[in-house]
């Protein structure tokens, strides 16, 4: 049986060493060994946006970048007010509504807080 400790992202115990680096063979995700328990060790994740500024729950935010939506369902357009956003540990780390649009998810790299 492994000490490697089971993947972070999916909890998968398969994972692998690769040099210096972790890997999980079932979702590809890749990670240090030191900063894996470094990270566990500081405590709540902390949210930035694509300028550096931390997020919180119930912020406003503004898109930076047109996005397409799967399924044909358009496109929100840069400069699209988010307001009231609630931040969630996934791969898309933003949960909200959009007018005209209702509830998606967004990655924090594609947003900028309002201030």
């Amino acid at each position: 049986m492994s000490a490697l400790p089971p993947c972070p992202k999916c909890h998968s115990e398969y994972t692998y060493e690769d040099g210096a680096q972790l890997v999980c063979p079932e979702c590809a995700h890749e990670w240090s060994a030191t900063a894996g328990a470094a990270a566990a060790e500081d405590g709540p994740r902390v949210y930035r946006d694509s300028a550096g500024n931390v997020l919180a729950d119930g912020d406003t935010v503004t898109v930076i970048k047109d996005l397409k939506l799967k399924g044909g369902g358009g496109t929100v357009k840069v400069g699209t007010k988010v307001k009231n956003i609630r931040l969630v540990d996934s791969d898309h780390d933003i949960d909200c509504k959009i007018d005209g649009f209702g509830a998606m998810s967004l990655k924090t790299e594609f947003v900028r807080k309002v201030v």
